[in-house]
């Protein structure tokens, strides 16, 4: 039985500079908001053998216009390869950027739960649980959601409601959890 614990990114700590791939080759900085946005969502999940990932995925794209409108950006990122992300796409419909190749030291460094697969047909190699991250204009984690199982996960409709009564200067509110 394992014994060490992972190390989490912390609320409030500056996003680790990590750069991932899109499908069609492109290297992108994962938390560098594209599109005219200032704040940046990164949904790390299991990958192309998880049904629930596939929902979640496809749920997170009737999402993206609320989240344009409060100047969150999207992307998702997954540790399975080029090949197992282009099949994924056939049970996919989302728009956002996926990258892929995601390494188990990417995934320390993100503090992600990982798992090791059940059996070769559930997938080839480690695999991230879920996590998702929103981090603000000066690159710093906002808000942090980590699971150890592909179960438990935010609602997606309170969490864009949440992120654009966080983002309303009128509320003035500060990253939570920050309490050492």
């Amino acid at each position: 039985m394992k014994t060490d614990y992972t190390k989490k990114l912390h609320a409030g700590a500056k996003f680790p500079e990590m750069d991932v791939t899109l499908l069609n080759g492109e290297v992108k900085r994962l938390a560098t908001p594209d599109n005219g946005m200032d704040w940046k969502m990164v949904v790390v999940y299991r990958g192309r053998h998880c049904p629930l990932c596939t929902r979640y995925l496809n749920h997170l794209q009737d999402m993206t216009s609320a989240l344009r409108e409060i100047g969150v950006d999207l992307i998702a990122v997954s540790g399975d390869s080029k090949e197992q992300l282009e099949s994924h796409l056939e049970q996919l419909n989302v728009s956002f950027p996926l990258a892929y190749g995601l390494t188990v030291e990417q995934m320390e460094e993100l503090g992600v739960y990982i798992s090791d697969p059940r059996s070769p047909q559930e997938t080839d190699h480690p695999f991230a649980e879920p996590g998702l991250f929103v981090i603000n204009e000066q690159g710093t984690v906002q808000v942090a959601d980590l699971s150890n199982n592909p179960f438990v996960r935010p609602e997606l409709g309170a969490l864009v409601n949440g992120l654009a009564w966080i983002r309303n200067p009128d509320n003035n509110y500060p990253i939570r959890g920050m309490h050492r």
